[in-house]
């Protein structure tokens, strides 16, 4: 017992290390370390006080107040294994009425792993998670550890929408049948909206809003409230894709990279009734975390994405509209940058997996 509540109360603090500037196309930028000493941190949830919370994919939350970490106790027992572990977390819009939050995670299960949805209330002090609830749960298991998309997004509904990955299993992210390669839509309590594309027809998922994903590991609405992915492709063809209801994304039969192997993927780069990509990116840069920009701070980026690069260590800024790249933001801080997201104050923040840190970028 002892031991367990020390475990609880260590604490981390904010680097004392200097700020960087860095010149990008809105001007100088200044990026701040706000919190370091993290161990594969995942996701970042700003919370309306500004406080925040912070996955660890090894199975932590931790609250984060006044530059101190604690971890929070009550989070959801998660397989920590390959690419699972704790990864996303939203914030919805009504946390200062309800105190919920949303967790996604690689649940163990008999055989594997599968990608699911937790809500739990996060108690007024930050260090429990209460009423914790599973809401969705990927059919069927998966046997790899890899794969597992993750990110829950709040739709301006009050739906959710969570991507999956195709868990290494390609032919099945074209099969409805079962959640992988999927982004899927539930309602808040779980159920099924009526209104999904496949509600109601036999042999399909009626969780699936949309299908033929590898990999989706970064999504965000843009400012009409239209959902956006970037996902990983093979060996080139990383994508960035509008979400349209009932579509199909084309993999594994149709990409813009090849396998590892130097082999060609499926039938070609296109094929009728299968969406074409806004942007994707060869070489691969490995897009996770992505954030569509208010233009409160830096209001000539009004409307652009973020998303943050693991290959080659850079933040890609988008083009508002066609989403194709149109400046990288390196820094000595954007090593493996995992998530990105914007805080009230219009200040970027994201997660560093290369220096296990959370930064924060403002006007310089």
């Amino acid at each position: 017992m002892r031991a367990t509540l020390i475990a609880i109360l260590v604490t981390f603090a904010a680097w004392p290390a200097l700020a960087e500037t860095v010149s990008v196309s809105a001007g100088e930028v200044r990026i701040d370390p706000v919190l370091t000493g993290l161990d594969a941190p995942w996701a970042i949830g700003i919370l309306p006080d500004g406080t925040y919370l912070v996955t660890e994919r090894g199975g932590d939350l931790l609250y984060v107040k006044g530059g101190e970490a604690r971890k929070v106790r009550g989070v959801p027992r998660v397989k920590a294994s390959g690419q699972g572990g704790l990864l996303d977390i939203a914030i919805p819009r009504d946390f200062d009425r309800t105190r919920e939050i949303f967790l996604t995670y690689s649940k163990p299960q008999p055989q594997g792993a599968g990608t699911a949805l937790a809500v739990a209330r996060l108690s007024p002090d930050g260090q429990r998670l209460d009423d914790v609830r599973t809401l969705f749960e990927a059919a069927p298991v998966g046997r790899t550890t890899r794969h597992f998309g993750s990110r829950v997004v709040e739709a301006r509904d009050g739906t959710l929408f969570v991507t999956i990955g195709e868990r290494g299993d390609r032919p099945s992210a074209q099969d409805r049948s079962n959640h992988n390669g999927t982004v899927i839509r539930i309602n808040r309590d779980g159920s099924v909206p009526a209104d999904n594309p496949f509600t109601g027809q036999q042999g399909i998922q009626p969780e699936i809003w949309s299908y033929g994903h590898r990999n989706p590991q970064g999504a965000a609405l843009d400012l009409q409230g239209r959902l956006w992915v970037a996902e990983h492709g093979a060996k080139g063809g990383d994508e960035v894709n509008r979400i349209r209801k009932g579509a199909n994304y084309g993999w594994p039969v149709i990409s813009y990279g090849t396998h590892y192997s130097g082999q060609k993927i499926g039938e070609g780069t296109s094929k009728p009734g299968m969406e074409q990509p806004a942007f994707y990116w060869d070489p691969s840069m490995a897009p996770s975390g992505m954030m569509i920009y208010s233009g409160k701070l830096w209001p000539e980026w009004r409307g652009d994405g973020f998303v943050g690069s693991l290959k080659f260590d850079y933040i890609a800024r988008l083009e508002a509209g066609s989403m194709h790249e149109a400046e990288q933001i390196e820094a000595g801080a954007t090593g493996r940058v995992r998530d990105i997201v914007e805080a009230p104050d219009g200040a970027i923040w994201f997660l560093s997996v290369g220096e296990g840190a959370v930064y924060r970028m403002i006007p310089g």
